[in-house]
């Protein structure tokens, strides 16, 4: 079973920058896709930035030129590189990754953009 595990969450001030990571365990195939999603309290689930063999690269237009999502293929890895956090970038975000026509989610992990 694929497994998604998100780190690099917590606390940060307006202004800050701080970096995620996601690592995918149990599978010898690599991933096709990587995508970082969030979840804002009150609202839905959104697609923040994917990665999709053959170098596309998707932002939502809310993080364009602050947020940058990057793979590491050898180690099935995907990182969310953000700066110039806001406010409303406090969510939970999910890591995801498909593997042939399968669909995976990490559990998500906390952000918090604060003073």
């Amino acid at each position: 079973q694929v497994q998604l595990v998100e780190s690099g969450g917590g606390l940060v001030q307006p202004g800050g920058s701080l970096t995620l990571s996601c690592a995918a365990s149990g599978t010898r195939f690599r991933l096709t896709a990587m995508s970082w999603h969030r979840q804002a309290p009150g609202k839905e689930r959104e697609l923040v930035a994917g990665a999709i063999d053959g170098g596309i690269i998707r932002y939502a237009e809310s993080v364009e030129g602050r947020f940058t999502i990057y793979r590491d293929n050898a180690k099935n890895a995907v990182y969310l590189q953000r700066s110039n956090l806001k406010v409303e970038d406090t969510a939970v975000y999910y890591c995801s990754g498909l593997v042939g026509s399968n669909d995976f989610w990490g559990q998500g992990i906390r952000i918090t953009v604060s003073t």
